[in-house]
């Protein structure tokens, strides 16, 4: 797969993430994740991971606010680590959109092992900012 064709991969993943985040929350790692989230687009409710509170505390008020979320921790050994004891943690309420994470780990591992990456991943893949879920029609008729 060519970097063309992995840059409109991804972003067929972020717009399907962009809509169901609409509803579903995304837990990521930090403030910078949430970051590069928010600027490539997504506008649903994402939650840092490390807000001052412990994992056991964290994750008992995620159940307790929500029934669906979806994790998007980083993927080197501090986020594979947290993924594990956060998803062990809130089972049965991630599984199903696992895929998201998988997919965005598989096309951008040989560049980088973060979330706060990917924009930058984009933007070098594609020659430009990426951003999904914006409206294009229009969009031509203001030049």
């Amino acid at each position: 797969m060519n970097d063309f064709e992995r840059a409109e991969r991804l972003k067929e993943v972020f717009e399907s993430l962009y809509e169901i985040n609409k509803r579903i929350p995304i837990i990521v790692e930090g403030k910078r994740d949430i970051i590069a989230l928010r600027k490539i687009g997504l506008v649903g409710n994402i939650i840092a991971l490390h807000r001052g509170k412990g994992l056991y505390e964290f994750c008992d008020e995620i159940a307790e606010r929500f029934h669906k979320i979806i994790l998007l921790m980083d993927w080197d050994e501090k986020g594979e680590n947290l993924h594990r004891n956060v998803s062990e943690h809130l089972r049965g309420m991630w599984e199903e959109f696992s895929p998201f994470r998988e997919v965005i780990k598989i096309l951008c591992q040989k560049d980088i092992k973060d979330i706060e990456g990917i924009p930058v991943l984009l933007e070098r893949l594609t020659g430009e900012e990426v951003r999904v879920g914006v409206e294009r029609e229009g969009f031509l008729g203001d030049i």
